[in-house]
């Protein structure tokens, strides 16, 4: 992270919008020392939410990235996303659902691709999920979902399904930052998908009705911050016993042994954008 490029950045942008760095202060209500000790790129002097507070007086987007061994970290998230849409097919399937993963479409010109595509003959309902690791931009997520509720009965017709019932569902790993993404814009989510996984359940036994809601979904994908019981622990291992007697927790014949924690963490990276007539360059 080059905390003295952005610094550079923040008083290069006040400049420009002929601010002293007083009605700054004044604008993101703090005081005019963060201020300065941003500009001289002493982030590490000031908390993330202040700095935040400042690139909004200033009309400036900032990007947090998380960099690990160079690809890796993509591939890593593809794995999250692939075990979530796996579990969202097993448990369609088990409730009597045919579930088509990456369903491709392209109506009236309109082309796209649905994480799971469901239909359900009994009821004839049709459920377009996304599926979603990590909530980034709210408006194009809410967006997307909007465009292909709206055309998931010409997409359902089109594999020779007559749909009466449309069902739109966003799923997110049941992990405490999605709860609390959902939880910070509530009144958005509330208009916008009014339904939890509850309500979720309960729709996939009977689909009496549209039907747009969140649901929550625990996995055991590689990454996921929460794991089914009866995975994998790491424990730390027992210094070996000088007495020649097995010890009464001392593992049995067969049992799995436990790998040691891989070391070394994500190398974080911040990059400062203007925001105020001109495009974000991204680094």
């Amino acid at each position: 992270m080059d905390d003295a490029k952005v610094g550079s950045v923040f008083r290069a942008v006040r400049i420009r919008r002929g601010m002293s760095q007083s009605q700054v202060a004044e604008a993101a209500g703090i005081s005019r020392a963060v201020v300065s000790t941003i500009e001289r790129g002493l982030l590490e002097d000031t908390s993330m939410r202040l700095v935040r507070r400042v690139s909004t007086a200033l009309g400036i987007s900032l990007e947090l990235q998380a960099r690990w061994r160079g690809a890796e970290a993509a591939t890593l998230l593809d794995e999250r996303h692939a075990g979530l849409v796996r579990a969202v097919v097993a448990r369609l399937t088990g409730l009597g659902w045919q579930a088509f993963p990456e369903h491709t479409f392209n109506v009236w010109g309109e082309r796209g691709s649905v994480d799971v595509l469901a239909w359900q003959p009994a009821t004839r309902a049709v459920l377009c999920v996304e599926v979603k690791t990590k909530l980034a931009d709210l408006q194009d997520l809410l967006a997307t979902m909007d465009k292909k509720r709206r055309l998931a009965p010409s997409i359902a017709r089109a594999e020779g399904w007559r749909p009466r019932v449309v069902g739109s569902v966003l799923v997110a790993p049941a992990e405490t930052w999605a709860r609390n993404a959902v939880k910070r814009f509530d009144s958005v989510f509330a208009a916008a998908l009014p339904g939890r996984t509850a309500d979720v359940l309960g729709w996939l036994k009977t689909s009496d009705r549209d039907m747009r809601a969140i649901w929550f979904i625990l996995t055991d994908a590689r990454g996921s911050a929460k794991r089914r019981p009866g995975g994998s622990m790491r424990v730390r291992p027992r210094e070996a016993s000088h007495s020649s007697a097995r010890p009464r927790s001392a593992s049995s014949p067969g049992e799995p042994q436990m790998a040691p924690a891989a070391s070394g963490g994500p190398a974080m990276a911040l990059s400062a954008f203007r925001g105020v007539g001109e495009q974000a360059a991204r680094g």
